[in-house]
């Protein structure tokens, strides 16, 4: 299906706070804190367990680095943003034709000097 958590672990800092984000299984939910909680629903993650310390009362800081560990996930490429892949026949499908022809062995020439 389409992806509902964090790629994998991913941190954000910001001044002393630091906020690890790690993927959850399907239904889990946001396990977090009010703050992270409300960014990590409006980024659109559905399943999130959330790791922070440092002195997350100041919640400009927890908030800034909740953003900065949501913008490190950009970096990866989701299945939703691969490229279509094109198939081509295998060898053995596209020359089945002359494969299927009996191999006839010729006759050696002889070589006068």
């Amino acid at each position: 299906g389409m992806p509902h958590t964090v790629p994998c672990k991913v941190t954000g800092k910001c001044g002393s706070v630091l906020v690890r984000l790690v993927p959850a299984p399907r239904g889990t939910g946001l396990v977090s804190a009010p703050v992270p909680k409300k960014l990590l629903s409006m980024a659109g993650f559905e399943d999130c367990y959330t790791c922070a310390t440092g002195q997350t009362a100041t919640l400009g800081n927890f908030a800034k680095a909740t953003f900065a560990a949501i913008a490190a996930t950009y970096a990866y490429l989701t299945p939703d943003m691969w490229s279509p892949t094109v198939f081509t026949n295998s060898p053995y499908q596209e020359f089945t034709d002359y494969l299927a022809k009996p191999f006839v062995k010729q006759a050696k020439k002889e070589v006068k000097y």
